[in-house]
């Protein structure tokens, strides 16, 4: 078995969360009761359950950019990243920060995007073009 890694965390609405996480991002649903949901978030489990989202603030600085913290996401290939950014802007998304390129030319160059979910919970996805630049130093 891949490992693979395991999230569980609160939003306010679940129907809300299936449409965001289901419907818009493509994330396949697994088990379910009235009160959480589970999906599989690009070969990881996320647990969705009601309740009171972790607070966050705008404290990681990465590159000109204050990022919000806490915050969860993915790294993904550059074609799986540009076919969920443009489904994501062609949405009308409110992005936190909108995808872009930081590091250009750097070791650990990414393609990035920051945006919350309907409870509020923040999310980057990451796009590498080669995947030895996740841990580039």
């Amino acid at each position: 078995m891949q490992p693979c890694f395991h999230l569980a965390f609160h939003v306010t609405n679940l129907d809300d969360a299936r449409a965001f996480y289901g419907e818009l991002l493509g994330c396949q649903e697994g088990r379910s009761t009235d009160t959480w949901v589970d999906y599989n978030f690009f070969g990881h489990q996320l647990s969705l359950h009601i309740g009171k989202p972790f607070e966050t603030t705008n404290t990681g600085k990465v590159g000109e950019h204050m990022v919000p913290m806490p915050h969860m996401g993915a790294v993904l290939d550059m074609g799986t990243w540009k076919k969920v950014a443009d489904r994501l802007t062609s949405a009308g998304v409110e992005f936190v920060i909108p995808p872009t390129i930081r590091f250009e030319g750097q070791p650990g160059e990414q393609s990035t995007m920051f945006f919350r979910d309907p409870s509020g919970n923040p999310i980057e996805i990451k796009g590498f073009a080669d995947e030895t630049g996740v841990f580039a130093a």
